[in-house]
C-alpha cells in the first residue's frame, strides 16, 4: 500500500511539473516564437508549449470572449492594453520589440520603394487584413503616406493574417506584398526575393506587445515561458529575424 501512494505522489509531481502553456501569438512571430520554443525546451524539458499564430485582433476578440490561452504575444500594445483594461491580465503589457515592414517581391526590382508598385497597374500586392492585423494596418498608413494608396487600391489582396499574405507572395498569387521583415528573413522566403524595408516615419510603430493572461493563474510554466522571452537567448533569436529590440 505504501509503494502505491509512493507511485500516486510521484505521478502527481510529475503531473505538476509537466504544465501546458497555451500561447496566443501574432503571426509575424511564426517562426521567431518556434525557436524561442525550441531554446526554453532546452532547460524546460517538461513543459509544453502550444502556440496559436493569427492576426494579432482576431486572438484579442477570441481572448475577450474566454478562449483559454495562457499568453498573449501581440503585435499592437494598443490589444494586451485593452485587455489589461478589461481585468482579463495577470500582468501589465509587456514591450518586448519592435516590428518593421517591408515591400517584397521576388520579381520586381524593389530598390527603388513603394514608387514601383505605381507603374504596376496589372500586379496584385499582398497585406495583411487591416480590420484586424497591425501589420496590415501599418501597410496602408504606409502607402497613404507616400500618397500612393487610391492608385493600388483595386490591386490590393488581403491575408487573414500577415502570414498568409506572405504565403501569397510566395505562391506566385501576389507579385508583391507589404509583408512583415520577420516572415522574410525566414528560411522559407530569404531566399526566394529581394525586400525593400519600409521607413518607420511611413506609418505608426509596430510596438509588440505580451500580458499573461488570467487562465495562467496557478501555471508556473507560464510565467517562466513569459520570463524566458526577456533573456539574452530570445533577444537574440528575435533580433536574427529582424525585430528591434527593448531595453
Amino acid at each position: 500500500m505504501k509503494r502505491i501512494f509512493t507511485l500516486i505522489a510521484f505521478v502527481a509531481v510529475l503531473s505538476s511539473q509537466a504544465q501546458t502553456v497555451k500561447v496566443a501569438a501574432a503571426a509575424d512571430l511564426r517562426y521567431a516564437m518556434d525557436e524561442v520554443v525550441k531554446e526554453f525546451k532546452k532547460t524546460n524539458s517538461g513543459s509544453n508549449i502550444e502556440v496559436i499564430y493569427g492576426s494579432s485582433g482576431n486572438a484579442f476578440a477570441q481572448i475577450s470572449n474566454g478562449a483559454p490561452f495562457d499568453l498573449y504575444f501581440s503585435a499592437d500594445i494598443m490589444y494586451p492594453q485593452k485587455l489589461k483594461d478589461a481585468g482579463l491580465t495577470l500582468s501589465d503589457p509587456k514591450l518586448y520589440a519592435i516590428g518593421r515592414i517591408v515591400l517584397w517581391s521576388a520579381s520586381l526590382d524593389v530598390s527603388r520603394g513603394l514608387s514601383v508598385l505605381s507603374g504596376n497597374q496589372n500586379i496584385k500586392i499582398a497585406t495583411a487584413n487591416p480590420e484586424h492585423a497591425p501589420y496590415g494596418q501599418r501597410s496602408v498608413e504606409s502607402l497613404k503616406y507616400y500618397k500612393l494608396y487610391e492608385k493600388v487600391e483595386k490591386q490590393l489582396i488581403f491575408g487573414e493574417n500577415i502570414s498568409q499574405a506572405a504565403q501569397f507572395c510566395l505562391s506566385g498569387n501576389a507579385e508583391a506584398g507589404l509583408i512583415a521583415l520577420s516572415l522574410v528573413l525566414s528560411p522559407s522566403m530569404s531566399n526566394q526575393g529581394k525586400y525593400f524595408l519600409i521607413d518607420e516615419k511611413a506609418h505608426r510603430p509596430l510596438e509588440q506587445a505580451y500580458v499573461i493572461l488570467n487562465h495562467a493563474k496557478g501555471n508556473k510554466a507560464a510565467f517562466a515561458f513569459s520570463e524566458f522571452t526577456s533573456k539574452p537567448a530570445a533577444r537574440l533569436i528575435f533580433e536574427k529575424y529582424g525585430f528591434t529590440l527593448t531595453k
